[in-house]
């Protein structure tokens, strides 16, 4: 008889969670100006808002921070660091950030200018905020097959070869200053890009002569799927198959929130030196000094440990199967979700989930709105609110998806939490009928809105 499967870790500490009442919850909810971002993590039972810088690091890794050189130039932990990345990515350069936003913001002060168009696979709201402060375009090129929930194209964050092309054939190519690859693809549900479409697209960049960078944040779970679905990779290591991956780029972002099993941290790696030397000096001006930009040295050194960690394939396995768990257990239930099950959250439909409320009442915030009132759990709309108003019309862009992001933190909840996440959402959808009407706007920024928006019912 087989054996069934068993988590490679055992539990050290536990973390006392509330459960609080529906009336509770609405209140809070009105308070919080019916945005999930403004909610006290105290208000939460189960807090899926993000798997970035919520999971739990190892003893390995509090070991690290015990050790930290906490000097502010040429640290120990920054050598660290810097050997770790360059083992794993095959980058030389590397300055760290406080995180992967503050390391688009450093390279991208480099990098772009007013009037770009910078392509790739779903840009994230970051960023796409990064890129349009500059005046700049995002263009996304992701496969159309990424749009159709029920499709199961093992690759749905690979990029359209001839959409791209498109882009490289219709602006100059100084106005185009790199080709922007995220692994796994967020935007459209966590969904991974294959060796086979990096390689075609740095050969198609380097043809025209466009560097190919990559967002980095969860590059490991990237490499998982790699191994798990794409011909001829199923025998190599995690760690070889993430060297593949970047010596296909020219430079990476990361945010050590997601990949590198920290609770803060992020660096831009590169090869380039002439691009390493302009970008440490928005390092020095926007974070701090260029070995450690932002982070203590005892996060640096918990940060080389966890990316040790995190290209390993028995920590893929179970972070990666637990998320399929829920998954699958969403899909008994008849909800409507992204596949195949991504690699770091499950992705609700919201517009199938709840057919009646109009896109203008923002479905994906109303549905998450539901799930919180349900049972206390915290999740995050990637839809219009996130998709932002175009910053030429300010009219509303609506993308293809309307999803409510079910992100799971690494190595922090069990298998008991997900059966009891799963069981609230049938709940809501049981009487999805009897919701007809979403939320709007009472106040909102110039950019990135869905972090701060104020609403109220519609």
């Amino acid at each position: 008889m087989n054996l069934p499967y068993a988590e490679p870790f055992r539990i050290k500490m536990v973390e006392e969670i509330r459960q609080s009442t529906r009336e509770e919850r609405e209140q809070w909810l009105k308070e919080a100006n019916y945005n999930l971002f403004n909610l006290k993590s105290s208000q939460v039972f189960i807090d899926l808002l993000t798997d970035s810088g919520t999971g739990a690091m190892s003893d390995r890794q509090w070991g690290a921070l015990m050790t930290g050189d906490e000097s502010y130039a040429g640290s120990r932990s920054f050598e660290q660091l810097q050997n770790t990345v360059e083992k794993i990515t095959g980058f030389k350069y590397l300055l760290p950030t406080h995180q992967g936003r503050a390391a688009e913001n450093v390279l991208f002060s480099v990098l772009v200018k007013e009037g770009d168009v910078i392509p790739g696979n779903s840009h994230f709201d970051t960023t796409k905020g990064h890129i349009e402060f500059r005046k700049a375009h995002a263009v996304d090129c992701t496969i159309d097959e990424a749009f159709d929930i029920n499709d199961l194209h093992p690759f749905k964050g690979n990029i359209n070869l001839e959409k791209l092309e498109e882009i490289y054939k219709s602006h100059p190519k100084e106005n185009i200053p790199f080709c922007l690859i995220t692994i796994t693809c967020n935007s459209s549900g966590g969904q991974p890009v294959s060796l086979e479409n990096m390689k075609a697209v740095k050969a198609l960049s380097d043809q025209y002569g466009i560097p190919v960078f990559f967002d980095s944040a969860r590059f490991a779970e990237n490499a998982y799927f790699i191994k798990k679905r794409e011909k001829g990779q199923e025998n190599r290591s995690i760690k070889e198959i993430c060297k593949e991956i970047f010596s296909y780029g020219d430079g990476m972002t990361m945010s050590s929130k997601k990949d590198g099993l920290v609770n803060i941290g992020g660096f831009i790696a590169l090869n380039n030196e002439d691009v390493f030397r302009k970008a440490s000096n928005f390092t020095i001006i926007y974070e701090g000094f260029i070995t450690y930009g932002g982070m203590a040295g005892r996060d640096m050194a918990a940060l080389a440990v966890g990316l040790d960690e995190a290209t390993e394939f028995a920590y893929l396995e179970s972070r990666i199967s637990q998320v399929e768990y829920l998954g699958n257990k969403l899909i008994e239930y008849g909800i409507p979700v992204q596949k195949p099950i991504g690699g770091h959250a499950v992705f609700i439909d919201s517009l199938n989930f709840l057919p009646n409320v109009s896109r203008e009442e923002y479905p994906a915030q109303t549905l998450g709105l539901e799930i919180y009132k349900e049972a206390g759990i915290r999740t995050v709309e990637i839809g219009t609110l996130l998709a932002d108003r175009d910053p030429e019309t300010r009219e509303n862009r609506y993308p293809k998806l309307e999803l409510v992001r079910l992100a799971i933190p690494r190595r922090t909840y069990t298998n008991n939490h997900m059966d009891y996440i799963a069981a609230a959402v049938r709940n809501v959808y049981e009487r999805r009928g009897e919701i007809a009407k979403g939320y709007k706007i009472t106040w909102e920024p110039e950019i990135l809105r869905h972090f701060t928006v104020h609403l109220e019912k519609a």
